[in-house]
């Protein structure tokens, strides 16, 4: 059977407690039957499906709760991780300020992961107390994009989504499939080339100092994910264009399977 997507990626979405998460998720659009799945433990599970640039992408979003005895769950989903949102609440000064917290459990157990910071509820803007300049300039410092959203007025919720798909698509070198490519950082080079030559499970033997490592390993998982659907694509197409080679060259010999001629 043919997939019903073309990329799928693991999103998880990260904030303090009340600051709207399952907002977000309810204004998405819902890919499953099954879904939003409540496991018990804190964590929800929705999945969506989003067109990007012709390619259609789908996303489990995981979102964790925002109290603290939670952070456990967060250390065991953000393993894996292709794309992290922190969320604030544009009218609660306290949720901006603990986005340092969250942000250091993110880049502890998944460094690397590209990241978008979102400002919800900005329909209660008359009562506004995080400035956008402010945002954005945290978002800069922290090499994020940051948007403003709305799940009242269905504002800006899809389009974060869609460039937190494109950062985590480009960061795995998917990007070179639907559009020309572009010169990578090298460390993006060295990353791919190391995960070409070795696995996730032999990469703390490498004599490298242990952030280098711990930067690998999140790239490892995150790029695997992406190969993999890349790989099962490829074959397929391979496989299909075999098949029309090898029919073409028998109708123009006129060559037949139960007959060879030496």
């Amino acid at each position: 059977m043919a997939k019903e997507y073309d990329y799928l990626l693991k999103v998880l979405l990260v904030g303090d407690s009340d600051v709207g998460k399952q907002e977000i998720l309810s204004g998405l659009d819902d890919g499953s039957t099954e879904s939003p799945f409540c496991s018990g433990s804190g964590t929800a599970h929705k999945t969506t499906t989003i067109l990007l640039d012709g390619k259609r992408v789908k996303l489990q979003i995981w979102d964790t709760s925002g109290q603290g005895r939670f952070c456990t769950i967060i250390r065991s989903y953000s393993r894996g991780a292709q794309g992290i949102i922190l969320v604030y609440d544009i009218t609660n000064k306290w949720s901006f300020d603990g986005l340092n917290r969250w942000l250091k459990e993110v880049e502890e157990h998944a460094p690397g992961v590209p990241k978008v910071l979102v400002g919800n509820r900005l329909h209660l803007a008359f009562k506004r107390q995080v400035a956008a300049k402010q945002a954005e300039l945290y978002a800069s410092r922290n090499k994020m994009a940051c948007f403003e959203i709305s799940p009242l007025c269905d504002f800006n919720i899809r389009e974060s989504f869609c460039e937190l798909a494109r950062m985590a698509l480009h960061r795995n070198g998917m990007e070179r499939i639907w559009r020309t490519n572009k010169v990578l950082s090298l460390q993006e080079l060295c990353c791919r080339s190391i995960c070409r030559r070795t696995n996730v499970y032999t990469i703390d033997s490498l004599p490298l100092p242990p952030s280098v490592k711990s930067y690998l390993r999140s790239y490892a998982l995150t790029s695997s994910q992406c190969l993999n659907t890349v790989l099962n694509n490829s074959a397929s197409i391979a496989k299909n264009l075999k098949s029309k080679t090898a029919t073409s060259y028998h109708l123009k010999h006129n060559v037949r399977n139960g007959c060879v001629i030496s």
